[in-house]
């Protein structure tokens, strides 16, 4: 990977007296950043950031966010672009190789992906191990991670035709294992790949099929499954990618890394935020008790909050919640659904994109909202959400832990900390305490 990383100045910390001249490093896009990795050699001092908010952990070239623009780029491009006039496969070769496909790499990488979608037979007897309750993710972690046992070449990362096949194995079977964790979680026998399908359209006919009866792909409903799968891909240095590539800087398997983040992404905080939002709407029930949260919303000594709304990096509209208001309403549209939930989503909408007290906080719509409605609307139960969210995030994982590998100035990761337990002590036998 080359850096295209500059230093543009130098920043200059006192610490007890004593100056250190630190450089001031600066992308091609956002705010610089000021590199400390020789400050605790200069000086005997860490930086103390938890939750590493404040630190960039890596170079990368694959996403970009404006928080305050309300702006997201793949690669360069604007997310709402690629959603309404590519596709997921062309979108996941942009992310791994850097440019879009021309006609003949297109066909290629997508006829690779479609040869690779089916599952080694005895995958099906992980799946048999698990309760029927089980929730989808703790299947979906488990068979991810398994797949590292079926694949043992796929180890050997260093070498780039084996990198190239694990990426491949990677992207093409994740919607198997995410449709077959819901067919089992609902009791239904699994619907095998069909190979003329597209990508979204293939994921939809696994999960929706019955053998009693044939199958039409709704070209509509699989437009804006593609358009979830986009819009979900990579999301800079979030929570489950960071994981990603910490897992892959001690030179884990790349399904074992691709496993980590998946349990990462399962945390309510992170990939249970449409699942919260939805449940937050059924909570609600009616559009006429709507008044009576929106005032506890605005309480700021009650607990309740307002799911689905706001971003901790967009301070702006989140650019992908465009996108998806737009093929909410299209899905709708074309189910002619109407209940409850779905009738209580859309006035609360409408309230929080014309309220000034939503408006001057920023708190408006974001993609979690609109990306539950429409997977409700599609007849996906709630607990299915975040392996949705696990397909689609899957790309930019794959494409994060290929960039790392790359990356010369790559370590084995090894965060600090600042020690606060007890000091040294001396060991007191037990008859004597």
């Amino acid at each position: 990977m080359e850096n295209k990383i500059k230093q543009t100045g130098t920043a200059q910390i006192t610490i007890e007296g004593k100056s250190y001249d630190l450089p001031i490093m600066k992308g091609s896009m956002g705010a610089p950043g000021i590199d400390v990795r020789a400050l605790y050699k200069q000086s005997g001092h860490f930086t103390f950031d938890p939750g590493f908010t404040s630190t960039c952990s890596t170079e990368s070239q694959i996403t970009f966010i404006d928080g305050g623009e309300g702006q997201l780029l793949y690669r360069g491009y604007d997310v709402e672009k690629l959603a309404e006039e590519s596709t997921s496969l062309e979108v996941a070769y942009l992310l791994i190789h850097g440019e879009l496909p021309n006609a003949k790499e297109y066909e290629t990488f997508e006829s690779t992906i479609t040869n690779h979608t089916m599952l080694h037979d005895q995958i099906e007897s992980f799946f048999q191990g698990y309760r029927r309750d089980s929730h989808p993710m703790s299947m979906l972690c488990g068979t991810v991670g398994a797949l590292s046992g079926f694949y043992h070449d796929d180890q050997h990362t260093t070498e780039d035709e084996a990198r190239d096949l694990a990426i491949h194995r990677i992207i093409a079977k994740i919607p198997t294992l995410a449709a077959r964790c819901y067919k089992y979680r609902v009791g239904q026998p699994s619907v095998y790949p069909q190979n003329n399908l597209s990508y979204a359209g293939n994921f939809l006919r696994m999960c929706f099929a019955v053998p009693a009866e044939p199958y039409e792909v709704n070209p509509v409903i699989e437009r804006a499954m593609d358009k979830i799968f986009i819009l979900h891909m990579d999301h800079e240095q979030n929570a489950s990618t960071s994981t990603v590539r910490l897992a892959g800087s001690s030179g884990a398997n790349p399904y074992a890394c691709i496993a980590a983040g998946t349990a990462c992404l399962w945390g309510p905080s992170h990939g249970g935020a449409n699942e919260a939002a939805l449940n937050m709407l059924k909570e609600i029930g009616t559009v006429d008790r709507i008044p009576e949260y929106i005032a506890r919303a605005k309480d700021k000594t009650d607990p309740f909050r307002l799911m689905g709304f706001g971003h901790r990096v967009y301070k702006a509209t989140d650019p992908r919640a465009r996108v998806m208001r737009r093929t909410t309403h299209e899905v709708l549209g074309e189910l002619g659904i109407s209940n409850p939930v779905l009738e209580v989503a859309m006035e609360l909408e409408k309230i929080a994109t014309n309220e000034d007290y939503f408006v001057k906080r920023g708190l408006y719509p974001n993609v979690d909202f609109y990306s539950g409605i429409v997977l409700s609307a599609l007849g996906f139960p709630t607990d299915m959400f975040t392996v949705l969210f696990a397909l689609a995030r899957t790309t930019g994982w794959i494409s994060q832990w290929n960039e790392m590998l790359e990356d010369p100035s790559q370590r084995i990761g090894r965060p600090r900390q600042l020690y606060s337990g007890a000091e040294l002590r001396d060991f007191v036998p037990m008859d004597k305490r």
